[in-house]
C-alpha cells in the first residue's frame, strides 16, 4: 500500500506535520481564538440575501481583483485608525490571513531567500515560510514576550532577512508592541517587513496600530482579517494594508479569481453590519482582563494580552492539566513556550466553566505530585 513516503514530494517537506488544533466535539471549545458570539437573526438574514443576491451569477467569475470589497475594507480601517488615509488601491484581501501570508512569501521569498520572526509567535509563520521554499531564522522573543528594539535590530543586521514578521498583539501570548520598536526594525530592514495585526481590534486603549506608519515606509505590510473581532471565521476572509506597489507585486503571484463571489459577498455584508459584529469586542476584553486577573490570583504567571486569548503557567506538566480540563469538557490550547497553556476568552458562562475546570485539573495535578 502506497504511504507519503513512497510518493515523489519535495525533500524538505519529508517529515513535516499539518498545521492543526484539535478539533473534538466538547461543550466549552475554547482553543482556536474564535468569537464566541455568532450573527444575530437579522445578520443572518441579511447574509442569506446577499449570498441570493449572487446565487443568479455563479456561471460567471467573480471581481477578480475584487474592487468594491477592498473600497469597504480601507473605508473600515479609516474608521479604525483615523489618519491611515487609506483607499482600496493599498489594500488587498485573500481566503483568510494564511493565504495572505503565503502571497507575501511568493512574491518576496523564495529560493535562497530569508524571513525571519521572532518567537514564540504564530506558528503559521514559520510554516508557510518552509513551504514556500523560504529559509525560516527564529530571533526569538524576550523573557517577558516583549521585544526589546535593540536587539530586533541586531538581529535584522544580522541575518539580512528578504521579509521580517512582527505579529501584535502576538500570537500565542497576546503581547502587543509598541510603535518604536516597529519602527526600528522598519529602519533596519533591508527587505519587506509585516506586521501581522490579527487580533488588532482587540488591544487596550492607548496601543496604536501600524497602520499610522504606511504613509512613511513603502516596504511596511500591515495584515488583518475578520475571523477574529468580526466573528466572521468561517468566512475566511484576510487582508493587508500597504503601499499600491505591493499590491502590484502580490498581483503577479495570487491565482485567478482567487475570492469566491460568496465569500465577498458575505464579507461586504459583514462590513456592512460592523457596529453590531464588533459590538462584543468591548465584553471581551472585559472578559479577557478579568481572567488576567483570576489567573493571577491563583498564583499564577500571566502574559499581558491585546488579544482575545490568555497565555498563562506554569505547569511542570501542562498535558496533565489540559487533559485534566478536557475530562471536564473544557478544551484550551497547549501551545506556545513549554509549561504554558493558552484559553481563548469566551462568554462569562463558557469563562465560569474554565474557572472551575482549571482550579479542578490543578487540584489534581497538585495531589497527584503530592503522592508520587
Amino acid at each position: 500500500m502506497t504511504s507519503l513516503d513512497d510518493l515523489p514530494i519535495r525533500d524538505d517537506l519529508r517529515g513535516r506535520e499539518p498545521y492543526g488544533a484539535p478539533q473534538l466535539d466538547v461543550p466549552y471549545a475554547l482553543n482556536t481564538n474564535e468569537n464566541p458570539y455568532p450573527p444575530s437573526e437579522r445578520l443572518v438574514k441579511a447574509l442569506g440575501e446577499a449570498v441570493m443576491d449572487v446565487a443568479g451569477t455563479l456561471n460567471r467569475y467573480p471581481d477578480r481583483d475584487a474592487t468594491a470589497l477592498r473600497d469597504d475594507l480601507a473605508a473600515f480601517l479609516n474608521a479604525d485608525t483615523p489618519g491611515a488615509g487609506l483607499t482600496g488601491r493599498r489594500v488587498w484581501a485573500a481566503n483568510g490571513s494564511n493565504e495572505i501570508i503565503q502571497q507575501i512569501l511568493q512574491a518576496f521569498g523564495g529560493a535562497g531567500r530569508t524571513a525571519l520572526g521572532f518567537e514564540p509567535s504564530y506558528s503559521m509563520h514559520p510554516i508557510i515560510t518552509g513551504v514556500s521554499g523560504t529559509r525560516w531564522v527564529d530571533a526569538s522573543r524576550d523573557e517577558d514576550f516583549g521585544l526589546d528594539p535593540a536587539r530586533a535590530v541586531a538581529a535584522v543586521r544580522e541575518h539580512r532577512p528578504d521579509v521580517v514578521f512582527l505579529t501584535s498583539p502576538n500570537n500565542p501570548t497576546g503581547t502587543a508592541l509598541p510603535l518604536e520598536a516597529i519602527e526600528a526594525v522598519l529602519r533596519a530592514a533591508p527587505g519587506m517587513v509585516v506586521v501581522d495585526e490579527a487580533y488588532a481590534e482587540f488591544r487596550r486603549a492607548g496601543t496604536p496600530s501600524a497602520l499610522t506608519l504606511l504613509e512613511e515606509h513603502p516596504r511596511l505590510i500591515v495584515t488583518r482579517t475578520m475571523s477574529k473581532a468580526f466573528a466572521m471565521a468561517g468566512t475566511r476572509l484576510g487582508y493587508l494594508a500597504a503601499h499600491p506597489a505591493v499590491i502590484d507585486a502580490l498581483l503577479l503571484v495570487r491565482l485567478p479569481y482567487h475570492l469566491s463571489a460568496v465569500t465577498q459577498a458575505v464579507a461586504r455584508t459583514a462590513l456592512a453590519h460592523g457596529e453590531e459584529l464588533l459590538g462584543g469586542v468591548e465584553a471581551l476584553r472585559g472578559e479577557r482582563d478579568a481572567t488576567v486577573a483570576w489567573l493571577r490570583g491563583q498564583g499564577l504567571r500571566v502574559a499581558d494580552s491585546d488579544a482575545n486569548f490568555v497565555l498563562f503557567g506554569t505547569f511542570p506538566d501542562r498535558r496533565a492539566v489540559w487533559e485534566g480540563m478536557l475530562a471536564r469538557g473544557v478544551l484550551i490550547r497547549e501551545v506556545g513556550p513549554p509549561e504554558w497553556l493558552r484559553v481563548s476568552v469566551g462568554t462569562p458562562a463558557e469563562m465560569a466553566a474554565f474557572r472551575g475546570a482549571l482550579s479542578a485539573a490543578m487540584s489534581d495535578s497538585q495531589a497527584l505530585e503530592e503522592s508520587s
